[in-house]
């Protein structure tokens, strides 16, 4: 059989880094467009101009036998007449020899030797002029001829690699320099935006990382958030209040389930209480107070996070006493000895007296249920605020000490235990500003124990029952 590789994560992508790279992305773009026109256009670089024509013309012109001015028909000569149907130029030399080709513009067919001190010119140019006003170039060169002077208006293109001279330099002197103060921008000032833009749903995942099972009826706040995320924020407060809703329903189903196995319940216990000692009603006893406190584990889940409005001082040794005395029985039945041992006379702590009587409670069933039915069990009240629960039994593996107060965790997973009581034990521990914990016994056996900060402390008193 052929085994599939798993799919490697995807890498996070950031909401910064998308904009940075968008943002680059497009304005490179435009800037590359803007240079694109500027150039196509002639404003940035002239792919034809007269200079181009001049630079054709030089190599070609020499003397005639008589050392009249001519020009030599070269291959370039012919291409930029084909190219230039109306080609007109006029050379000259300091002699006086004239060479011209062309209908010469009346504007420049006047101007004669006028300019002859002037190593180059552009007559007729004005970024203000009108498009069709005829412009020319006039510039002193040398050729095989000697030093002559060329006026031409006539514009030739340039040679290839004229033009990538051209492009890759405005590129590097242009170009490069604006991108890099562009992208510099960019990175600066996009996390800035971003931080500003996004601080309303800052607010909004603070709250949403503060939304547990205990805190109900919690929404995310719209304030200060984008619009463009408002209809994903508005989508997750419906999904909360139905989430809300239905573990509204779910506690009251729990309450109402629990209510009515109460009576049922009470019916069988005093049945069972009725029948013959032995071994048969000893075992349906168990069971019948595992179903009990079953019955009560469910009604503590749904009222737990209503009793901190409802705190008093309670002593942590009174409740140990009677938990242990209602116990008793039970854990006789099953052949454990019980016991009670505290150093101090009072240990009081602020809170809820039926629900640290159910937790107590469940320390003893557990103990009871996964003791091994043999040797003792013995409930301790230490100083300031500690109860533990031990017995003598297989004890708990050290890597299930964590996992033993998770829901529906059980040791022994074909045990009688509902997986519900340590859980409910760690809630009511935690309600009270508590914690409970799995600790290193005295002998073999399993050692729980809860520790609550203390109200108040009474004079100790050796005690020992």
């Amino acid at each position: 059989m052929r085994r599939q590789s798993g799919r490697s994560a995807r890498p996070v992508r950031t909401l910064k880094r998308q904009l940075i790279v968008r943002l680059l992305t497009l304005q490179a773009t435009i800037l590359l467009a803007v240079m694109a026109v500027l150039f196509w256009s002639g404003n940035l670089f002239d792919f034809k101009s007269p200079d181009n024509t001049i630079e054709i013309l030089g190599p070609a012109v020499e003397r005639a036998p008589g050392g009249a001015l001519k020009l030599r028909q070269t291959a370039d000569i012919i291409a930029l007449r084909t190219a230039i149907p109306d080609l007109w130029f006029v050379i000259h030399d300091r002699r006086g020899d004239r060479l011209v080709e062309g209908v010469v513009p009346p504007q420049f067919s006047a101007i004669g030797d006028a300019l002859d001190d002037i190593g180059q010119a552009r007559l007729g140019w004005n970024i203000w002029d009108p498009a069709d006003l005829p412009t020319a170039r006039v510039r002193w060169i040398d050729t095989a001829a000697g030093e002559v002077q060329i006026m031409t208006g006539s514009a030739a293109a340039a040679p290839a690699h004229i033009i990538v001279l051209g492009i890759s330099l405005v590129f590097l002197k242009l170009v490069v320099p604006i991108m890099i103060i562009i992208a510099v921008g960019v990175l600066v000032a996009t996390p800035i935006v971003v931080r500003g833009a996004l601080a309303g749903l800052s607010d909004a995942a603070k709250q949403a990382a503060s939304i547990d099972i205990d805190r109900h009826a919690t929404r995310l706040s719209v304030d200060n958030a984008p619009s463009e995320v408002l209809a994903l924020i508005k989508a997750i407060n419906d999904a909360l209040g139905r989430l809300d809703e239905g573990y509204e329903r779910h506690q009251r189903f729990l309450a109402d389930a629990a209510h009515e196995l109460r009576t049922p319940v009470a019916i069988l216990s005093m049945r069972v209480a009725a029948l013959p000692t032995g071994s048969e009603k000893a075992r349906l006893g168990e069971d019948v107070a595992r179903l009990a406190t079953l019955t009560e584990q469910l009604l503590d889940l749904q009222r737990l996070d209503k009793q901190a409005d409802r705190f008093a001082p309670v002593d942590l040794v009174a409740i140990g006493r009677q938990v242990l005395l209602d116990m008793g029985p039970l854990g006789f039945s099953a052949g454990y000895e019980m016991e009670f041992h505290t150093d101090i006379e009072h240990a009081v702590v602020s809170g809820d007296q039926l629900a640290l009587e159910r937790a107590l409670t469940n320390l003893l069933q557990n103990a009871i249920d996964y003791g091994g039915r043999r040797g003792t069990i013995t409930v301790q009240i230490s100083a300031p605020a500690t109860i533990e629960v031990r017995d003598q039994g297989a004890g708990i593996p050290s890597n299930d000490r964590e996992r033993v107060f998770e829901p529906f965790h059980r040791l022994q997973p074909h045990g009688q235990g509902t997986g519900l009581g340590l859980n409910l034990v760690k809630a009511i521990v935690e309600l009270h500003g508590g914690r409970v914990m799995v600790a290193d016994a005295l002998a073999k056996g399993a050692c729980l124990r809860m520790i609550f900060p203390p109200v108040s402390r009474c004079p100790e008193r050796q005690s020992d029952s």
